[in-house]
């Protein structure tokens, strides 16, 4: 996120944050948690043309800040909304670490694997088993082919048939 997004989330204003990163910068090193974009980066996302407005066009180059930028950002501004972004960070941080620190967490971990293990023998040998029965299947069915075939290839037997009716044929 860009800095002057930041300033309106957190309810501050662009210079002020600018000069709290500036002033905590060891906070910020490395581009893992922020960099500042160039000219060239910077014309490629704006159009070519001045605003006419006092105070519109970007003078300074922003800050880009990552998700670990916007973390420590939240530590070191001093607005309401900054302390409660960091405040939901801290917590959600710190019960995380008692999810994985729970007892039997491994035990549970190493269970489920197991478990999974076992789900992917059955579906192993279901299919294995699903793939002998097509088998079997294609070959009743080429079975059943060639005595169709066969069949046909076969003239019908003609026998003389009785003639239906009450006229019975003259036996000469």
């Amino acid at each position: 996120m860009l800095d002057f997004d930041l300033a309106e989330a957190y309810g501050v204003e662009t210079a002020q944050l600018k000069r709290q990163v500036r002033r905590n910068m060891e906070r910020f090193e490395g581009d893992d948690f922020m960099f500042e974009l160039t000219h060239d980066e910077l014309s490629r996302c704006q159009i070519g043309t001045l605003n006419k407005k006092r105070g519109q066009n970007i003078k300074y180059l922003p800050f880009a800040f990552t998700e670990l930028g916007v973390a420590m950002l939240s530590s070191v501004l001093k607005s309401s909304s900054a302390i409660r972004v960091n405040r939901g960070i801290m917590r959600a941080f710190v019960s995380l670490r008692h999810l994985t620190n729970m007892p039997n967490t491994n035990d549970r971990i190493i269970k489920i694997e197991h478990e999974l293990e076992l789900i992917k023998e059955n579906m192993n040998t279901s299919l294995a088993d699903q793939n002998d029965i097509n088998e079997d299947t294609r070959a009743q069915l080429d079975a059943i082919s060639t005595a169709l075939a066969e069949l046909q290839a076969k003239e019908p037997v003609k026998k003389e048939r009785k003639p239906i009716g009450f006229i019975q044929p003259k036996n000469d």
